[in-house]
């Protein structure tokens, strides 16, 4: 996970340096600081030995995850909802802290009854816990992982926080925090083999969210949302991995996940700086001849995620689809769809991009400074490196069924448990006796249905043209309900977000409704509406806020006029500093 974390990082933020270079000085400062915050919040979260430093971490990277998707607060997000910049940052920072409710209380649940919140000694007194307890413990954890790695129900933020820069996307929202989830499941693997309920309800939630996420990528014309329900359906790859117990396969995939996602959401950025901000893939085609370096990386991203032999998605994917048959047909069946469904969005998002006719507006074409160009190396260089790992990273888990040694699972074995891992060196290995001579037959039926997908797309989207517009004329009904995300977004509004709208602003009159009527029956007229709960949020609630605020202001002036910057006012300070020092010291002594 660190070389995860900082190798993807520091090639999302050399290609942030081109990518940002239109900001203006304050803007370029800010979003590299939240970016960094980012990186320190998330090595905190993987290196954390106990569950509430690994919580300081969570939430830190759920406040830079706030902070970086409203980067531009000041912009519409999406004129036909009404949605801004802001809106879509807050739905972020409030879907995230639902889960996080369930993470404290699985955290406190598993200190009152072991005694300790460090992960080692939870993972040793997993047997002391019974059944009902764990699987209580696991569950309240898992809620926190579905608010963080967008798993059903709480999936609905990540879709919106595209509304943040693209190096954004790549960094948080596809490589880093929403694996985070993923990383508690396998750190926390132990807990979770000792509950076989807990297990089947991460596997279940990990095989329908792929497999819903994946059909909602399927009609999307903006290059980031497509990207957006593709991450959410790897995401749920990834969990159903932990659910079957394949943790070893599912980190395999965390890891080749960060490499080509982070390729494709890089080179998306790549298309919108060249298209100078358009997102519409609509609007785009026939790109490759234009930016040929960002055309070539992103198809490799593209047949990898697609999992195509030998590139890296192939392998880890496989090994997932490999444990979900062991633990149920069903489970396989939905990875196997989905499996296709994401070569089929995938070739169709590359074809509508890269080739078919050119769409780009003539207007935008026509101006010399702004017609679609390459990239400057700064952001090509990292897409190269990406484009490799996405090549050659799944050989370091080359599966079994072939014969092969697993390196990855091996290395992973002494901190996985082995009904979990998966990990046969040196023990015989279940998964390899289960599936005897099954395992070719499937890794060739799913590269069929992967086939399938890659096929279907390039016959309407390259060969027959003109079908496409057919078929979204006859299946108008399901197209409208996919663009609308089956209608969830609407439903929460209705159901939780409405009602608790209605319920603070009659909170906010409670005094006026309540208080005051008992204060007038007693007489006290006096007090009139002065004292009404609004008055009390906005006077001392916000005032204590607010008196916060200009505090942490009024000092950070004062402290920053001590770096002048000047060298010779700092070796003053030193000097000074050692007289003072000394002095005591030489005092103390006489003493």
């Amino acid at each position: 996970m660190l070389l995860v974390v900082t190798g993807v990082g520091l090639l999302i933020h050399l290609y942030s340096i081109g990518y940002m270079e239109h900001e203006d000085r304050s803007g370029y400062a800010r979003f590299f600081a939240y970016l960094n915050l980012f990186m320190g919040m998330m090595l905190v979260l993987v290196l954390g030995g106990s569950l509430p430093v690994l919580f300081v971490g969570w939430e830190g990277v759920g406040l830079c995850s706030y902070l970086l998707i409203g980067f531009w607060y000041d912009r519409m997000f999406d004129e036909k909802s009404g949605m801004s910049v802001a809106d879509a940052g807050r739905k972020a920072f409030l879907v995230n802290r639902i889960g996080d409710v369930g993470f404290i209380l699985g955290t406190l649940l598993l200190l009152s009854a072991l005694g300790t919140a460090q992960i080692q000694d939870i993972l040793k007194g997993v047997p002391q816990l019974g059944a009902g307890m764990a699987t209580a413990a696991a569950l309240l954890l898992f809620v926190g992982v579905c608010g963080k790695s967008a798993q059903i129900p709480l999936y609905v933020w990540l879709p919106d926080a595209m509304a943040g820069p693209t190096p954004v996307s790549a960094l948080i929202h596809a490589a880093t925090m929403v694996t985070a989830g993923v990383y508690v499941l396998a750190r926390m693997a132990g807990l979770y083999v000792a509950s076989p309920t807990a297990m089947t309800v991460v596997a279940v939630t990990g095989g329908l969210t792929a497999l819903v996420a994946a059909t909602l990528g399927t009609a999307q014309t903006d290059i980031k949302k497509v990207l957006a329900y593709s991450t959410v359906s790897q995401l749920g790859y990834m969990v159903l991995a932990a659910g079957v117990g394949a943790f070893t396969a599912g980190v395999f995939h965390l890891m080749t996940h960060a490499f080509f996602k982070a390729l494709l959401f890089l080179g998306a950025g790549s298309v919108i700086h060249a298209l100078q901000g358009e997102q519409d893939i609509m609007k785009m085609g026939g790109l490759r001849t234009r930016l040929p370096w960002t055309h070539v990386t992103f198809l490799i991203g593209t047949l990898a995620i697609a999992g195509v032999p030998p590139l890296a998605g192939f392998f880890s994917k496989d090994e997932i689809l490999l444990g979900a048959w062991e633990r149920s047909p069903v489970l396989w069946a939905a990875g196997a769809v989905t499996a296709g469904l994401t070569a089929y969005y995938m070739m169709r998002l590359y074809l509508l991009v890269f080739r078919n006719r050119d769409r780009v507006d003539p207007q935008r074409a026509r101006r010399p400074h702004a017609s679609p160009h390459e990239s400057p190396r700064i952001m090509t260089v990292p897409l190269g490196v990406l484009a490799g790992l996405s090549i050659v990273g799944g050989f370091v888990g080359l599966p079994e069924w072939l014969g092969l040694p697993n390196r990855f699972a091996s290395w992973l074995h002494p901190v996985l448990p082995m009904a979990a891992s998966h990990a046969a060196a040196g023990e015989g290995g279940a998964r390899g006796a289960g599936l005897g001579g099954t395992a070719p037959g499937l890794v060739l039926l799913t590269l069929l249905i992967t086939g399938a997908g890659l096929l279907l797309a390039w016959l309407l989207y390259e060969r027959r043209p003109d079908w496409p517009g057919r078929v979204a004329a006859q299946t108008g009904a399901l197209r409208r309900a996919i663009l609308s995300g089956y209608g969830v977004d609407a439903f929460y509004q209705r159901a939780f977000v409405e009602p608790l709208r209605r319920l603070a602003a009659g909170a906010s009159g409670f005094d006026r409704w309540v208080v005051d009527g008992i204060v007038n029956g007693t007489g006290w007229t006096t007090l009139g509406s002065s004292y009404t709960s609004r008055a009390f949020d906005l006077g001392v609630v916000d005032g204590l806020v607010n008196l916060l605020a200009r505090l942490a202001a009024g000092t950070s002036r004062t402290v920053r006029r001590l770096q002048t910057g000047l060298v010779q006012s700092y070796a003053t300070a030193i000097v000074l500093g050692v007289f003072v020092l000394v002095s005591a010291y030489l005092l103390s002594s006489a003493r």
